[in-house]
């Protein structure tokens, strides 16, 4: 039987775990975190919201498929594969911060025995798996990469809240640092994952080999950078059609409706840990990649431009009291990475409003923390603007709407708007 250690316990790693555990793997969850350890050994998920992981947690303890521990160098000593997925923080500059993920390293550096496959699914810059992560290993470990361990990559392609399903749905993406590597990894979730049948893709669902770790780590940061660019092209096709009293939303249902064009939705912001971070780390070993940047730039002007339009709609917002609806980078997540609401807070305030701030997923001590003042009972605004697409905005409730004045729809999500972004001033 494999024995598995992965090596963060978070929100991708967790359901990986018990993904390897329900698949015959015994194992290993390793995670600095004593309050996470205790919690997972106690069979209780440490975080809410992932489908289907508190039942496959349960039974993973339950069948002792899955220990977790603090000691990750004794839990590498023990295994035959080491799946790492520690973050890699990044700066609103796009630096890497390789703290956390170095010191993982070395601690797996530390246990790690010849046979040992190394697998990293963070995402990363483009080398970081060989150049670094290799030189790291092998110095700690005393051991030659490729001739005496091997190691490969493997981007993380799921979705919080359905990675479970997004793991059947999508290919698994593989490249290692070298044939045996690759060949190693390739074998290993082949016999832990299982794939739906996808008639849309031009070969079998499954596991992908892409030839080498570079090429993998390539293709995690081009899909999400490309999403970034799209949405950027769509920001600023919004914002053209509003200066000449068209309705971009019908536009971009025109155009797709040909199959060659996938123009995305335009947005307040784009949040989260992805979209917004990755191509400032693509950027980081191609400069040059001018429209990359630039869509960057267009996705961060816009809490501006919104900020901007509701001031013209407001006659000015000195002495305005507006009120941001949703601070959470997307509906349905109790997580602020990168989120949109801070900068619009931030350009309303500097414009002169009083900022308030609503979200059903957060509680007011919890806005409070963040820096954002919660919307009280019985206070009236003169704007509300939805910057999050939670389920509890697409139909307010009475009361609340009666309260937020004129609304602006920043994410077209169909609620009842005086304005939706994008579509010619109006609703």
């Amino acid at each position: 039987m494999t024995t598995v250690t992965v090596v963060g316990l978070g929100k991708i790693g967790l359901p990986l775990a018990l993904q390897f555990a329900g698949s015959g793997a015994t194992v290993l969850g390793a995670d600095t975190n004593p309050a996470v350890v205790e919690q997972v050994n106690a069979g209780q998920e440490p975080f809410p919201g992932e489908h289907d992981l508190q039942r496959r947690l349960t039974e993973a303890i339950e069948a002792g498929t899955l220990r977790a521990t603090t000691d990750t160098t004794a839990a590498v000593a023990d295994s035959d594969v080491v799946v790492v997925v520690v973050p890699l923080y990044v700066d609103p500059d796009g630096a890497a911060d390789f703290g956390w993920i170095d010191s993982a390293t070395e601690a797996v550096g530390r246990g790690l025995r010849a046979g040992t496959l190394v697998i990293y699914e963070t995402t990363l810059p483009i080398g970081t798996t060989r150049e670094r992560f290799g030189a790291i290993l092998s110095a700690e470990s005393g051991l030659a990469v490729e001739d005496e361990f091997t190691l490969a990559f493997s981007p993380e392609r799921v979705f919080t809240g359905r990675v479970f399903a997004d793991l059947r749905r999508y290919p698994k993406l593989v490249g290692g640092v070298g044939q045996k590597s690759t060949a190693a990894a390739v074998a290993f979730y082949e016999d832990m994952l299982e794939f739906d049948s996808r008639d849309d893709l031009e070969r079998p669902n499954g596991v992908w080999d892409l030839g080498s770790a570079e090429a993998a780590e390539f293709a995690k940061l081009a899909e999400t950078t490309y999403r970034d660019v799209n949405i950027g092209l769509a920001n600023q096709f919004a914002r053209h059609a509003e200066t000449i009293g068209v309705d971009v939303r019908a536009i971009i249902e025109a155009c797709n409706s040909q199959p060659f064009s996938h123009i995305h939705r335009p947005g307040v912001a784009v949040g989260g840990h992805c979209i917004p971070v990755y191509p400032m780390m693509y950027l980081s070993g191609d400069p040059s990649a001018t429209v990359v940047r630039a869509a960057r730039e267009a996705n961060l002007a816009m809490p501006a431009y919104v900020a901007g339009r509701v001031g013209a709609l407001l006659n000015g917002l000195a002495g305005r009291t507006v009120c941001i609806l949703g601070v959470a980078y997307r509906g349905g997540v109790k997580e602020t990475a990168f989120s949109g609401a801070f900068s619009l807070r931030d350009e309303l305030s500097t414009a002169g409003a009083t900022v308030v701030a609503h979200d059903p997923m957060f509680s007011d001590s919890e806005l409070e923390a963040l820096g954002f003042t919660p919307l009280n009972d019985g206070v009236a605004v003169d704007a509300a603007i939805v910057q999050a697409d939670h389920a509890e905005y697409h139909d307010l409730e009475a009361g609340l709407r009666s309260r937020l004045g004129l609304i602006i729809d920043g994410r077209d999500i169909g609620i009842d708007a005086d304005v939706v972004l994008g579509a010619g001033g109006q609703a």
